[in-house]
């Protein structure tokens, strides 16, 4: 067997219990013997990587009550009763009650030996789908963080959902704060390794020495595994990777193309010289960068993101408001295109820290937003420059944000958004359409 299966025997006849399980271990069965099944309870239950064979007549707890608790911890459990010849109307009801199928004393050994590898198949196949349903469910929880309906996001979305499939490594480059790592984890979580380990480290971090040891290994005593065995078979993101010496360079060039196609493990790497007057391409050596390069993304600056910036400083307010026990800060027309204007040299990470900023100050009732850009942008250096846009633009950037956030606030309910905006049910709908809202978004 590719994938060796438990299969846990129960049964107080000791005899019974050594013969079962040592005819499953010489059959390619991982046979695990309990002698009661108060015993059994204590290591299987919802998730057990096997079957259960069990007697119904045992002291204390019976065949019958171990089934029931077993079903009440996971229905899909595949169980197989042991019975007397007197016992067949009862293994018949343990069947209703969900056991898989019964034996009847005394039984062919082969008979209990296609028994088990039938409900050990049936159990890969549900834990296997199981493992599968999380991993898209940590896909699009990871993917509902990428926020933002701009064309920009959009593509980004269709980039990670490509990529993620792709089997080659990755360079992601793109300006401070607009959230290269959570991009790597996403192409992680949608991706065929999602299930594995996803091990991130910060080559800017460490000393040359300790990075070398930490990557490569010999760790120190009590360290663990150097993480290119800790990634093994998952993801190994490297942040700052434009930091790695040459030395360094070369010896993860090396377990690249050990690894061959297709590669075991997925390196990823973040690069981070945006305004450093250099580029990646600079800063790796030529065979390196074009192993990490042949699948890139360049994430896009916040600047270019348009009313993404509105939605995305209304979704942090309200956890910031959430977190400290207030009310979220409402913006003015004019405080939404200051927004929207700003040049935001530090993206996403910037305006999460006026986000937080807009709150505390809101609490206090002190402040405006244009001071606190004007305090972050000084705090994060030189401004980006950005190009004026029509003021249709932001009159519809800011009815958008107004929109969305009612209906975010109403739970989707139209007819308190439309007492909350004063606006007819036909211009409400009129104005969701062109917008792209769609009430079931906020149900």
């Amino acid at each position: 067997m590719a994938r060796m299966m438990k299969v846990a025997i129960v049964d107080d006849e000791e005899d019974l219990r050594q013969s079962v399980s040592q005819w499953l271990a010489l059959s390619g069965f991982d046979a695990v013997a309990f002698a009661s099944a108060e015993e059994a309870l204590k290591v299987v239950g919802a998730d057990w990587p096997g079957a259960v064979i069990t007697d119904i007549r045992m002291p204390g707890m019976d065949g019958m009550a171990f089934l029931k608790r077993l079903m009440s911890l996971d229905s899909a459990l595949p169980v197989i009763m042991i019975t007397g010849h007197g016992d067949v109307p009862m293994a018949v009801e343990a069947m209703r009650l969900g056991a898989m199928d019964f034996l009847e004393k005394p039984f062919n050994p082969d008979r209990m030996t296609e028994l088990a590898k039938r409900a050990t198949q049936a159990r890969r196949l549900t834990l296997d789908n199981r493992a599968l349903r999380r991993d898209l469910a940590e896909g699009e929880q990871v993917m509902g963080k990428l926020i933002g309906a701009s064309a920009p996001m959009e593509r980004l979305r269709e980039d990670i959902l490509d990529l993620g499939q792709a089997d080659g490594h990755v360079l992601i480059d793109g300006e401070t704060g607009t959230g290269k790592t959570l991009v790597a984890h996403a192409l992680h979580a949608v991706g065929p390794r999602a299930g594995r380990r996803f091990v991130v480290v910060s080559c800017a971090a460490f000393t040359e020495d300790a990075l070398a040891a930490r990557l490569f290994g010999p760790t120190e005593e009590g360290g663990g595994l150097p993480l290119v065995e800790e990634a093994r078979g998952g993801t190994l993101c490297l942040e700052d990777i434009e930091a790695l010496s040459l030395g360094l360079q070369a010896r993860l060039l090396t377990f690249i193309n050990e690894q061959g196609t297709p590669a075991e493990t997925r390196v990823i790497g973040i690069c981070n010289t945006h305004g450093e007057g250099r580029t990646v391409e600079d800063a790796l050596r030529p065979d390196l960068y074009f192993r990490l390069a042949a699948l890139k993304i360049l994430l896009p600056p916040l600047r270019t993101r348009g009313e993404d910036i509105l939605t995305l400083f209304a979704r942090m307010t309200e956890q910031f408001a959430l977190e400290y026990g207030c009310v979220a800060p409402e913006i003015t027309a004019q405080e939404a295109a200051q927004l929207l204007q700003a040049p935001w040299p530090g993206n996403v990470r910037q305006l999460i820290n006026v986000a937080e900023r807009a709150v505390l100050q809101n609490r206090r009732g002190t402040g405006s937003i244009a001071s606190l850009l004007m305090a972050e942008n000084e705090e994060a250096g030189p401004a980006v420059t950005t190009e004026g846009k029509p003021l249709k633009d932001y009159v519809d950037s800011f009815e958008r944000m107004l929109i969305d956030n009612s209906m975010r606030r109403h739970k989707g309910a139209i007819a308190a958004v439309m007492d909350e905006l004063c606006l007819p049910r036909r211009t409400l709908n009129e104005k969701m359409a062109k917008y792209s809202l769609s009430r079931s978004d906020y149900l």
